[in-house]
């Protein structure tokens, strides 16, 4: 049973039998960002995937991640196989450099009909594919919320009605994401999925990312630079296969057993030479780390 099996991935078997609850939604957030990395990997190997939620849902109990189709795709099956009333729609992430909008490069959940103390209305945000995104459900109401070293400032979004609107931390990695109010499908995000997994333009097929959020921070690897984003920040070059293979096992928990040798070393290769040519074009006073 792939329910089961996932939960073993998040190490919550418990909950299996458990009815819905904010906490149970809660602990499912938390496990999933801390042990589920955000990825791109498999642009860099030249393997296609696809937003067939069952088909990220397997790719998470063999010991993958993905990024936003993958990630809320697959958590959104476990999650209604658990009872909980969780619902997809389409939304849009905004960089530092771009407008606000519902592009449909981003999927989005929401779940309702679990209050608590703190949540009396029962309605949360719930992301796990936005890299330092939130660590834990934020609940749907106008306001802000610390998690670790970001603040998360969720508002009516101004380019969606009905909607809503997430501003990052000045510290993140993208400026905010907005989202429609209405529940949609997967076949919503085909031709952008397309376009972020075989376009020259994505930053996905430029820079080979991976990152895993915990409640102090973040682990982000971009290319060959390694970054830890907490209270503070520190960089580390992996200038050889073996430390970059050893930081995907030992920081993000990706070991690549679906992977060949040879297809692991010329995934090092690519993200090398990559890199290289990244610093080839840098101003000559940029900092020698790739930007988070």
């Amino acid at each position: 049973m792939i329910t089961a099996r996932y939960l073993h991935r998040l190490g919550l078997v418990g909950l299996l039998d458990a009815p819905p609850s904010a906490q149970g939604l809660r602990a499912l957030h938390r496990a999933h960002v801390e042990r589920v990395p955000y990825e791109v990997l498999d642009i860099w190997l030249g393997r296609a995937t696809t937003v067939e939620p069952r088909a990220s849902a397997r790719r998470v109990v063999a010991g993958r991640g993905g990024y936003c189709f993958h990630l809320n795709g697959a958590f959104h099956l476990l999650a209604r196989a658990l009872g909980y009333d969780v619902t997809r729609h389409v939304g849009g992430v905004q960089g530092h450099d771009g407008e606000p909008g519902v592009t449909a490069n981003h999927l989005v959940l929401t779940a309702r009909g679990l209050p608590d103390d703190g949540n009396p209305g029962g309605e949360w945000l719930v992301d796990l594919g936005l890299g330092d995104g939130p660590h834990e459900p934020i609940p749907l109401v106008a306001g802000t919320h610390r998690q670790g070293p970001f603040v998360y400032g969720l508002r009516p979004s101004s380019v969606a009605p009905g909607g809503w609107r997430l501003d990052h931390d000045p510290g993140g990695s993208f400026r905010g994401m907005d989202f429609g109010p209405a529940a949609t499908g997967m076949s919503a995000f085909t031709a952008m999925h397309e376009h972020l997994t075989t376009s020259p333009e994505s930053g996905f097929v430029r820079v080979a990312t991976v990152q895993r959020r915990d409640a102090s921070g973040v682990d982000v690897l971009r290319g060959l630079v390694l970054t830890r984003v907490g209270h503070e920040r520190r960089s580390v070059t992996l200038d050889t296969a073996r430390d970059y293979h050893a930081a995907l096992a030992d920081v993000f928990g990706l070991t690549l057993d679906d992977v060949p040798a040879d297809a692991r070393d010329g995934l090092f290769r690519r993200v090398h030479a990559a890199h290289e040519a990244w610093l080839a074009t840098a101003p000559a006073t940029a900092p020698a780390v790739a930007p988070v």
